[in-house]
Order: structure tokens, then sequence, then C-alpha cells
């Protein structure tokens, strides 16, 4: 029986997929991640397909490594799906050539997103999928979770039949993340559909001993052309082979699907085509629009591949003049996007206008004023390769916004949930959507949008409910109930923005509600009292840290949204809240979901009406986000997105190339912390290692000459310095608490007997003075280490950090390694970042945490893609080596010629002799050959103006660059090994620092191999069984690599010198960095990270050593200490691997154990290396 469950895009197409499946070789990427994360949960509890059994899963390396193993499974006679989006759908390209050529039926299900151009992004449109529309797979697209699951049908049951392989994809995040309630046949109906012959024929075709034939590996040009066309009528055939299944599913379900399906006015003059999405909008807004007398139509293209023309003019009403082709991609330099050059090839010579144009890449809003404006510019200009939605000011081909068309669904319910990321606001309101939407028959519909931030980062939740279907595709604008979980936002975004007259808006504040209007911006009171807004306040952090659970205040926030909101009754409200919590938490253990009970029944206690005067007397000023005279990067990008503005940037302000300035993070002050920590210097021992700790650099030491001092604000508080100087220097831990998260890292680092740390509240800090402080501080000259030795971990952590306050988790484990190679080489570091976690803190538009020092120099950065990485990297110290060859071999030349001055010529011949230098003295030379170059390139003729011209071009080549190679383990274990084993072996002088959480992080946890035996993880439900990859031995088997296995938290001074080491060595070095990580479960939350860092060492589950090839003697010393901490104590304590009691309960300890003994071996095998090697 057919049942109605709400649910997201991804799982109706997982769901599908699942059912015709045998076998799924899977591999992570945002947005798809989720679809092999549900087929690997059901697969792990033995759910089956409609054959009877339990599908398969297979993680592959890399999304390549997936298209090949399907296309070996499909070969050897399995059927066999896979799941993936953006660039690893281009990575699958070449096996869909041959799977196509070899006509073996498949479904790939593609969650469409945008490809990295100039930037990546992680959001949707048709990028990736109009790719690949010349590989020979079919293509079908979906406009909706239920057609998403409606689709995913039809194309497994017409591949089976047509042979021809299929793509079947939806929008990326609006359809992928999407939740809705839709109806989903059982199994046992979709089995009814299928003609078991094709699954008999299939399988005939598989490749065996019993009935051998080969597969062609090559042709030549006599017959290549031949084999080409030989598909030809397969692939005629293929329309009406999905159009026969699109009937057999419509008889069952009553839901009606045609190639091209048209709606609007039957007389309509002007028609849009579209695909995905985009579709529900366009239809929404035309039945308003026809309503007022106008006539319109849409096509919604359901088969874009094989094209079929008559399907298409049959679907056009007769009437029809214009034609305006909407493309959710841009494809520059072609004469339109594809779907327009399709439409505009099938109606040639029709008489009808056919214009194209772009909208919504990476997933940028398409509401119903676009659509109107769409229609407009059909009864206007009605010129092509148009754009809608943004401010083109550069080539002008963008169309002007018409008066907003607002549309009004009667009996629905619009609200809308500003959270902090990793505050369990959306988990919590994807809970209440299902909640409504299993349990009412209402309609419910919920996206989420979020930052580039990881935890931490704003989230705004949209959420509608309503007694018809919701097919608005686009973020809400009108809401009735607002709820600010994070009271820092007050002030920096419009929140009441088109709030309803009468609208509720719900606060977490730690105000009494008698202060809590008055903490309001003028702006929102005046709309509060204008609107008759309804407003309430609760501390909810209060709440939930009472009940233990920190700052993840969503439990408390949800009740008062069902008390407030009143969609079901209260009782019945807060008894489905429970069973969904014990549903939720039940992974992480009985004590979370008792902790989420207590703050359920403590909420609506605590939940106060705020009294609205009827006159204003007090009012929050707004703090100045950006100031006037920030130049134009911060001025015109910066500010409208620090206000969620973004959408109103134009054209011209961005840069055409990608590139940024870098110290942009600074300018957020983002004041997100409710508690931040306050030193006490009388119980400083001034170790600095709550420096070293801290994730976000909020935390830093100085130390201060007294001349310096003058004009200090009065609560600039220091003490004498430790160090042994002879400048009487002063010391002083300075917090930047509007950049702090409130992690805690530093205050249970801080090793003193009496904690030098402590929290206090934010607005205590400020009030104390502490935002003049860390201005005056931070303009004290930098890197004052007299008495403490940079090779030590006070010293080091004197220099300033050239990476600070990125958008990483509160509590990151990765970010202080990241931090510490910046203070060590950031005035001359290049990098190269995988994509992944690393990348998205430290590289995401517009707030880039890499830095400058005062005399403006620091890391040059970049990101290309996953699996190129450490290639990319190695590129990059090609060209430095090229650069500097072609600068050496030109100064040379250059002194042979004779240069026109004595200075000129002494620094000239200093450079030569310091050439491998890289210390200040090498970059003061630079700076004053720098100085006189444009006088000596003026003065210079003939040959030598040449050479000294191109020295000018090579200049800031003189001192070597650090190169450094970042990425985590999901690239240096995984997709990116390939790469990386090459680069290693290639004896060129990079650093590669793998950031080792041991699972894919960045894309929700999936396992990598890098996950140890027992690890519990996306794509391991049932706990990873294969041992941990030894990368250092493999990169130690070459023998001129520097090696070395690090954790901070363990042996900071271990870390420091293997750093140092490895940037020392002239070859190629790599470190292997332990790095908690939220999806670990640290039992105390990421305030231990560090403390957890150390754990994973004393307990034997990680190993410290280093391997350096210049060590002649004795290469390896391993420095782990002998294990003080039981193993299995360690990882029980962790949510990933106690959750294995959840999930493989029969057989956790079997398990736990062959961990334990498979982390003996390891550690045993390392021991006796330094004999071997």
């Amino acid at each position: 029986m057919a049942k109605k469950i709400t649910i997201d895009g991804n799982y109706a197409a997982a769901y599908v997929s699942y059912a015709f499946s045998e076998v799924a070789a899977i591999y992570p990427i945002t947005p798809s991640s989720t679809m092999g994360e549900y087929a690997d949960i059901w697969a792990s509890q033995g759910l089956k397909n409609m054959f009877g059994d339990i599908v398969t899963i297979i993680e592959m390396q890399s999304e390549a490594g997936a298209a090949g193993a399907v296309h070996g499974s499909l070969s050897a006679g399995a059927i066999t799906t896979t799941y993936t989006a953006s660039q690893g759908l281009l990575l699958m390209i070449p096996n869909m050539y041959k799977i196509a050529g070899e006509m073996l039926p498949t479904v790939f299900h593609v969650s469409a997103r945008a490809l990295a151009a100039q930037s990546l992004s992680i959001f949707g449109d048709h990028s990736d999928v109009m790719s690949c529309r010349g590989t020979g797979f079919a293509m079908t697209s979906a406009a909706s979770i239920q057609e998403t699951h409606d689709l995913a049908l039809v194309a497994h049951l017409a591949t089976l039949e047509s042979e021809v392989p299929f793509l079947s994809y939806f929008d990326g995040f609006r359809t992928s993340h999407e939740i809705q309630k839709v109806e989903l046949l059982d199994y046992s109906e979709m089995k009814t559909l299928l003609d078991m012959k094709y699954i008999e024929k299939f399988r005939a075709r598989g490749l065996r001993p019993e009935a051998p034939y080969a597969k062609m590996a090559a042709q030549n040009p006599d017959v290549y052309f031949q084999g080409r066309e030989t598909t030809n009528l397969q692939y005629d055939a293929v329309p009406a082979i999905v159009q026969k299944y699109m009937d057999k599913v419509a008889a069952l379900t009553g839901r009606k699907l045609k190639l091209f399906d048209y709606v609007g006015a039957p007389d309509a003059d002007k028609v849009i085509i579209s695909m995905g999405s985009s579709c529900e909008t366009i239809e929404e807004t035309i039945k308003v629009l026809n309503a007022q007398g106008k006539k319109l139509g849409l096509i919604k293209v359901r088969l874009y591949r094989p094209f079929s023309v008559d399907a298409l003019i049959g679907a056009l009403p007769k009437t029809v003049k214009k034609i305006a082709v909407l493309d959710r991609l841009k494809e520059p330099g072609s004469l339109g996007e594809p779907l327009y050059i399709d439409v505009k090839s099938a109606l040639s010579g029709s008489g009808v206008t056919v214009i194209g144009g772009r909208y919504g890449l990476a997933s940028k809003e398409f509401t119903p004023t676009m659509v109107k404006s769409v229609y407009n510019h059909l009864d206007g200009k009605c010129t092509t390769n148009f754009t809608v939605g943004i401010n083109d000011d550069v080539s002008n081909l963008s169309l002007p916004m018409d008066e907003p068309v607002v549309i009004d669904q009667e009996g629905l319910t619009e609200c809308m949930f500003w959270g902090l990321g990793a505050d369990g606001t959306v988990g919590s309101n994807k809970n209440s959507i299902k909640i409504i939407g299993d349990n009412t028959d209402k309609y419910v519909q919920a996206y989420f949008v979020y930052d580039s931030k990881k935890s931490g980062g704003i989230t705004i939740s949209h959420l509608r409910f309503g007694d018809s279907p919701i097919m608005s595709q686009y973020t809400i604008n009108s809401p009735h109930f607002v709820a600010c979980h994070n009271p820092a936002y007050i002030g920096r975004y419009d929140m009441l923005a088109g709030i309803r007259e009468g609208g509720t808006f719900l606060l977490n504040s730690e105000l009494p509600a008698d202060k809590v209007f008055a903490s309001f911006t003028r702006d929102m009171q005046e709309t509060i009292i204008k609107k008759k807004i309804n407003v309430y306040s609760i501390d909810a952090l209060k709440i939930s840290m009472d009940a233990g659970l920190g700052a993840r205040i969503n439990t408390v926030m949800q009740v008062c949204f069902f008390a407030l909101a009143k969609i079901i009754p209260q009782e019945q409200a807060i008894g489905y809240i429970k069973k969904a919590i014990e549903k939720t938490f039940k992974k992480k253990g009985d004590e979370i979901v008792a902790k989420n009970i207590v703050c359920v029944d403590n909420a609506l206690a605590n939940l106060k009406k705020v009294e609205i005067p009827s006159t204003i007397t007090e009012s929050l000023e707004p703090p100045v986000l950006i100031a006037d005279d920030a130049g134009d990067f911060a001025v015109k990008l910066m500010k409208p997105i620090l206000h969620q503005k973004g959408d109103d940037i134009p054209v011209s302000a961005m840069s055409y190339d990608g590139s940024m300035p870098i110290a942009t993070s600074k300018l957020e002050k983002r004041g997100i912390a409710p508690m931040v920590p306050k030193w006490d210097s009388e119980k400083c021992i001034q170790c600095n290692q709550c420096v070293m700790a801290c994730p976000h650099a909020v935390i830093r030491a100085k130390q201060i000459a007294p001349a310096d001092l003058a004009g200090a604000p009065e609560t600039f508080h220091t003490v004498q310095s430790k160090t042994k100087n002879d400048r009487d220097l002063k010391y002083r831990i300075q917090v930047y608490i509007e950049d702090c998260t409130g992690c805690g890292v530093c205050i249970e680092t801080c090793p003193a007997k009496e904690k030098a740390l402590e929290f206090e509240h934010l607005n205590d800090a400020r009030e104390a003075g502490q935002g003049e402080n860390y201005k005056f501080f931070d303009a004290l000259p930098d890197n004052v280490i007299d008495g403490a030795p940079i090779n030590t971990v006070k010293g080091s952590q004197f220099l300033l950090p050239y990476f600070e306050f990125s958008g990483a988790c509160a509590g990151c484990g990765e970010t202080p390694y990241v931090k510490l190679v910046s203070q060590l080489y950031g005035n001359r570091m290049i990098v190269a970042n995988a994509t992944g976690c690393s990348s998205i803190y430290g590289g995401s538009f517009p707030s880039l945490p890499y830095c400058k020092d005062k005399d403006g120099r620091g890391p040059a950065w970049a990101n290309s893609l996953f699996e190129d990485n450490a290639e990319y990297g190695y590129g990059m110290r090609v060209a430095v080596d090229k650069n500097r060859e072609q600068l050496h071999k030109n100064v040379k030349k250059a002194l042979e010629l004779g240069v026109c001055c004595d200075e000129f010529k002494t620094s000239l011949e200093k450079s030569i002799e310091m050439w491998n230098n890289t210390d200040a003295d090498a970059i003061a030379n630079q700076n004053t050959i720098a100085k006189l170059l444009p006088k000596a390139v003026e003065a210079a003729s003939g040959e030598l103006k040449e050479v000294v011209s191109k020295i000018n071009e090579l200049k800031d080549y003189f001192v070597d660059k650090s190169v450094w190679i970042i990425g985590g383990d999901g690239w240096a274990y995984d997709i990116g090994y390939g790469g990386l084993d090459h680069v290693v072996a290639q004896n060129r002088n990079v650093n590669i620092l793998v950031l080792d959480t041991e699972v894919y992080s960045n894309t929700g946890g999936q396992a990598s191999k890098s996950t140890p035996i027992g690890a519990v993880a996306l794509f391991a439900n049932a706990g990873m069984r294969m041992t941990k990859k030894n990368l250092g031995f493999m990169c130690m088997s070459y023998g001129n690599v520097y090696v070395a296995s690090i954790s901070m938290g363990a042996n900071r001074q271990q870390a420091l010198k293997a750093i140092q080491e490895a940037e020392a060595h002239n070859g190629p070095s790599i470190i292997m960095a332990y790095s908690p990580c939220i999806a670990h479960g640290i039992k105390g939350d990421m305030r231990m990270s560090q403390v957890e860092a150390k754990r994973a060492v004393d307990s034997g589950y990680w190993p410290l050593y280093r391997y350096n090839p210049n060590s002649a003697e004795k290469p390896f010393a391993w420095e782990s200490p002998e294990p003080s901490a039981d193993f299995l104590e360690f990882i029980k304590s962790e949510r990933r691997y106690a959750t294995l009691q959840k999930t493989a309960p029969s057989e956790a300890e079997t398990v736990y154990q062959a961990a334990n003994a498979d982390a003996k071996r390891r550690m045993d095998f390392y021991k006796k290396l330094g004999e071997i090697m």
C-alpha cells in the first residue's frame, strides 16, 4: 500500500533506487551524500529490495571509482546504481560514455549542483547534469519531491526495457534538502510495473565463463563510426517507453506525467519552458496572473534526453507566439544554454519567437516576481541571452523587476527561525515539520538556508504549513511567526522584514521580559508597534545548560514554537516532541534523550510574554559592522552580505577571476558567544598553551615594551613577563571577545593549578572595556620573542597568527594546526587547500581568515578541487622553482653586465649569497631590491635593460616560498591519494598537512580509509570493519620523505618540532595531525577537543612519531608514551564508537576487541619500525 510520509528529495530518490538495485557504489559529495547514507542505513538494518535481497553497498575512494565499480558490476550482471552531484558527476563522465556505449541499463541519481568555476558552490543548478548530455544517458528532470519519487520509478523501469542508461536528476538543495509530505509506493506495488523478462535479459548479458564473450577494447577508423550508429533505433524508442511507464505509474498513483507537461491558459500566447523546481514556482505564478486576465503558459520538461521534438510540439498550445526558455546554468561563449538551443532547433521554421535566458545559478532565489519579469520581457524587448534575479550592471543583460507578485495561499502558515549552526535549530525544525506532516492532514514544507560557516554560522529555517499543496520553491518573505535563537542577530539582520500584522516574534534572551523590548533596535520596535506583533522571550540557554545540553537550545525553542503557533494542540505536540527526541537521539545514548526531555518539561514555565509600550523610550543602537572607509571590498561586498543582503550585490562589484583580498574575517565581529574567556593574570603561569590551543586565534599573548603602553586603555592590565629579557617587558593575554565562539578549549587547556581563564558573560566583557583593549593590543608590535625561542611552545605563541577568526566549528581540532603553521611561515607561505572543511572555513567568500602583518605580507591561498590538491600544490612548487631559477639566472647576468649603482649591485650580490635564506634579513634584502628596481630599470639600456626588467618582473622571488598542501583525510587517504603518492615521489620541496578527523567531516561524517575499526560513520552504519590505512608508512617507504604523526593536545612540543623539521626538509614532507571533530561525539563536547587529543595518545589510539631522512643514523623516532589509559574506555567514551552498541548490538563487543587488537598491532609495528627503517 502507498503511504504518505514527510521526507526530503534525497530520501525519495534513494527509496526508489533501493527497490530496484542489487548493488550501490557510493561516494560522498554535497548535496547527494544522504542518498548513499539512506541506502547504507537501510542495508545495515536488513531492509530488502523488491527482489527480497539486501542491497550491497560499496563505498569507493572517489566518484570516478564509484562509476568504475558501477560499470564493472553492470558488466558482470548485477543491477547497480550510484548517487552523485557536481564535480563528482564530472568524474563519472568517462565511465558514462562507456556504460551508454555498451547499452547497460542503470540509473544515476543526481541532486544537480553548480560546478566549481570562479569558486566552488555546493548549491543547486544544472551545470553538472548538462555536462552529461552527450554521454548517451537518457535524462529525466523532477520539479518536486513527489516527482523525484515518480520519475525515479519511471527511469528504473525504462532503463531496463530500453537498455539505455538514465540520469535521473532533481535540484540540489531546493529539492534534495527540502522536506515535504509525499506519497511513496510500496515495493510490492512497484514490482507490479516491472516485467521480469527485462531483468532476465540483462542478467543473460553478464560477463561469465559459462557464456564467454568479450567487450571491445579498440576499433580502428574503418568501423568505429558505424559502431556509434548502431543504437539509433533504441534511442528513438526511448521517449515512447518513458511515456508508457509514466502512464503506468499514473494508473497506480493518479499523478499524470508527460514528457513535456503543459500547464496554463489553453490559448496562451506566451510560454516559458523550464526544468526542475522552477516549474513549481512558474506554475504557481501563472495561476495568479491568468486569474487577472493574462494568457500565459508553462512547459515542464520531464525527459530532456533523448529530446522528443514531436512531444514538445504536441504539448504547446497552438496559440503560442513567444517562448522564453530558462536554463539554470551558464555556458560561456555559447550561442545559448542547452535547453534553449534544443528548443530553438526544435521549433525552427514554426514562426514562434524563441528566446533564452539564465536564472537561479547556485540556488539563487527564483520568485514569482522574477517569473512575471520574464513574461514582461516577452512583451517588451524580447531579447535572448537575458538573466533574471541579479543586477547585471556590466553587460546589462538582467531583466528589471516589476512590482512584487505576492501569492497569499489561503490557510497557509509561514514561519522563519534564525538559528546558529550546531545549536540544534535545523534539527528541531526537521522534527517539527515531520511531526506536523505525519500527524495531521496538513501539507508541509521545510527549507533550510545556511551560510558557509561550519557550526557557529547562521541558519534560517523556512517552514510552511497549509491545507492545500505547497508549490512555493523560494524562501519566505512574509512570515506569520519569527523566532530568533541568538540575540547577537538583533541589529545585524532584519529579522522582522515582511512579518504579517498580528504575527509572533519569539526571542531567546537572557534578559528579563521587561528589559527585552529596550534591547531591540528602533526599526524593530516601530515594526512591532505598527504591526501589533506579539513578542515572547525565554532564556533557552539557561534551561539547556542546566539540563546539561550546553548551547543546544533547540528543544526548548521547539516547545515554545508549538505552544505559540497553535498548529496542533499543545499537549499532543509535546507528546510528539518527546517521541521525536527518543527517535532522533537514541543513537547518542539514553542520557542525551533524558536531558532533552528535561528541556521539554521546563520550557513553557519559563516562556514570558513581552509587554509592548505604546511609545519608544529606549532602543538598541545597532553596531556598525563595516566602517564607511573600510575599502571597496568591505563596503560594497562584505557589508551587504553580513546583513543578509548579498542578493542585491551587482555584477560590477565582483572580481572577474574569483580572486579576493585576504584578512577580511576580522571585519565580521560576529559576537555570537554568550560567554567568553576572562584572563586572571595572578593565576597565569605564562605558558601560552591556551594561545596555541585556541581554534580561532581569539586568545593571544604578547610581550610589550613599557614605552609601547603609552595611551593604553585604563583596563589594559599587564604583568611582568617571566622570560629572561633585558627590556623590562610586560606580558598580557588578550581575548578578542567579538570573534570568540565560546568553545572553552582555552579553559580546558590551561595547566595552571587554578585556571587562569574562566567564562564571563559577553556583555560583562564589553562593559569591562575588552573591546577597546583588543584594539589597542592589536596595534602593539608583534613577534616580540625576547627570551622565548620560537622552537619552544611559549616562544612560538608570541608570533602573529596569519590565520584568524575562521568559520570553523567552535572547538575545532583542525584549525590550531593551520594557525601554528601560519605563525611560523605565514609571511612567505603559499597554500593549496583541498576541498573540505579546511577550504570552507579557510576560503569562503567574503570572510577570509588568512591575514596580513603590518608590512602587508601574508599567506597566498587557493583551492582547486577535491581530488587534485596534491598535484595543484605541486604545480605551485614547480612554478616557484621555475621563477626563482629564471630570477637567479638574470641576477647573475645583470651582475656580469654591470648594474647602475653600488647599492643595487651590493643587494643583488647579497641575494646570491643568501639565495637559500628565508629569514628576516633575506626578506629585508628583497624589499631593498624592490625599492631600487624602478631606478635601475630606467637607467639600464640595451641587453641590461631587458635583464633588469626581467628581475623587476620576478622581484618577489628572491625569498623562497613555503608551499603547503593542506587537506583532510578524505582527500589524503581516498580521493586524492593517487596524486599525493605521486607528489611525494617527486622530491620537490612541498609540505603536506593532513588534518585527520578520520571521517569526511565536511560532507557530514562519512567513513574514509582513515576511519578505524569499530567507528560508526555515515556509509559505515554498522561500524568500520577494516583497518586504517597506514599512510605514514607508505610515504616513508620512499626514503626521502619527511613523515610525522602528531597530536597537539598530547605533545605540543613534538607537534611544533615536527612542523619545523618538515618545513626545513628540502624535499617532500607529510604530517598527519590528529584532529578531534564534532562528528566524533566527544564526551563534554568540543571544548574538550585538546584534552581528547591527549587521551587518544595516552590510550594507545593515536601514534606520535617523526621520520626524518636527514637524520642518517636514526631517522625514525617513536615518541608515543606507553599507554596510561584504557583503549576501550577511550573509544567507548566517544559517540562514534558507542553508537555501535545501537547499530550492531550483537557484534559490538567483538568489534571493539578487534579494534583494540588492531590498535596494538599498529603501535607494535611502529615501535619496531626504527629497527627496519
